[in-house]
């Protein structure tokens, strides 16, 4: 069927704008934009990864090393760019042409895997030219840029930035400083003055006409969820909360396996752990979790036991019962560094993009893991795990059964949300389905 329009809005902006949505879930084109995002985002991952954030801790990782290489000093400048409509700005000819020319240069001996240059330009075009989606009861085509919402449009417009940041990047490098963006957020430090950095950046604001720019130059920005800081030639880095951001998380009561509750109050301090470098703004952002948790229906008792649970599996109790700099700082790096499960993943893709992607190999079937899925019901199937597990044992895996060896892991699906019954951003399906 064919995608429609919606708005998400933008509170933390002025006169709240809307971020264009094409929801394509069940477009024509949508399977083959996954697979040619899932194609090319390893390739070019691996050739622009020095230059490419994938998250704030990496972001931190880097300007930590900056200060330890001995480049940050009092005179030291952030700067963050934010590159306006990213994914709509790009012009049509020019990005299949920037994509042509990436095609060309990294791919090995004109292919990926089986498919040539000229199969990805193909379903490059098929993807941008089938660009329509309904909206108020009319039919539209995009004709400039990709889609929000669509998986290639988010390779495709970083393909066509990284030729615009190539100068910038030597620059930096020329210098010895920090360069990295996420989708479109640029991050920079300089040891320039404020007039001598501008210069660069105007070269930078002329070099393409598709492409605005918004840079901010102080010794504190913000940058993703960071608030980062020259403190006399020491680095700082805290959490960043838009000032329009509420202390919302999945309530207690909501109608999700306990489990999921859990892993909210460890994910929130092992995120404020990674972030935080200095005690005493970790110290303030648990009184910020603690405060939202309880907002949300958290027990008190519960808080404090997913606490202590954090500090105990990663052997950091002493922090938890005294506060101490030396100590924390210890917890922060050690955390820091570990990789993400995202990083892992990212790491497995980038192994050879080129020869043998990831997508175009098999899909190993394990047959020894079983996958069920169920309704959860907190009045219901709140114990279901133990007693289906009783059960499996009792009647099927049992001592000698052909079953014995088979793994059931047990998936919980939850059920519809109160924005699903109230909120209808979809048009009729039959404006969406129809041919003629």
């Amino acid at each position: 069927e064919l995608g429609h329009y919606h708005g998400i809005p933008k509170p933390h902006k002025p006169e709240t704008p809307l971020r264009p949505i094409v929801a394509s879930i069940h477009a024509p084109a949508t399977l083959v934009s996954k697979f040619l995002n899932e194609l090319l985002a390893p390739i070019y991952l691996k050739v622009n990864r020095k230059y490419t954030f994938i998250n704030d801790i990496d972001v931190i990782r880097q300007l930590e090393k900056y200060a330890a290489d001995g480049y940050l000093t009092s005179k030291t400048k952030f700067i963050t760019i934010d590159v306006e409509n990213l994914y709509t700005m790009i012009p049509r000819d020019g990005a299949l042409t920037a994509l042509a020319r990436f095609c060309v240069k990294y791919f090995c001996q004109g292919k990926i895997g089986t498919f040539t240059i000229d199969h990805i330009m193909k379903m490059a075009r098929l993807i941008l030219d089938t660009n329509c989606f309904a909206y108020n009861n009319k039919y539209y085509k995009q004709i400039r840029g990709g889609a929000m919402g669509s998986a290639f449009t988010q390779v495709l417009a970083n393909i066509y930035l990284m030729e615009w940041e190539q100068d910038l990047i030597q620059h930096q490098i020329q210098h010895y400083e920090v360069y990295g963006r996420y989708i479109d957020d640029i991050f920079m430090t300089t040891n320039k003055s404020i007039d001598e950095i501008n210069i660069e950046l105007e070269k930078a604001k002329h070099k393409d006409i598709n492409i605005k720019i918004e840079p901010t130059i102080s010794n504190s920005v913000h940058y993703l969820d960071v608030t980062i800081t020259n403190e006399n030639g020491q680095l700082r880095t805290s959490m960043f909360h838009k000032p329009t951001a509420e202390p919302y998380i999945l309530p207690y009561k909501s109608d999700h396996p306990r489990h999921i509750h859990r892993n909210i109050v460890y994910a929130t301090l092992l995120r404020a752990t990674r972030i935080c470098s200095h005690v005493n703004d970790f110290n303030s952002e648990c009184a910020r979790i603690d405060l939202s948790l309880l907002l949300n229906g958290y027990p008190p008792h519960f808080i404090t036991q997913q606490v202590n649970r954090f500090f105990y599996l990663n052997n950091a109790v002493p922090v938890l019962k005294q506060f101490n700099e030396y100590v924390y700082s210890h917890l922060h790096h050690k955390l820091l560094y570990q990789p993400t499960l995202r990083e892992k993943k990212l790491q497995v893709m980038m192994e050879d993009p080129i020869k043998t992607p990831l997508v175009l190999q098999p899909k190993i079937w394990n047959k020894e893991i079983m996958y069920p899925r169920y309704l959860f019901d907190t009045s219901l199937t709140i114990n279901f795990r133990q007693e289906f597990t009783n059960w499996w044992k009792t009647y099927y895996a049992f001592s000698r059964s052909p079953l014995e060896q088979i793994k059931v892991r047990l998936i919980p699906i939850t059920g519809r949300t109160l924005e699903t019954f109230f909120i209808h951003k979809k048009p009729s399906r039959a404006m969406l389905t129809k041919m003629e």
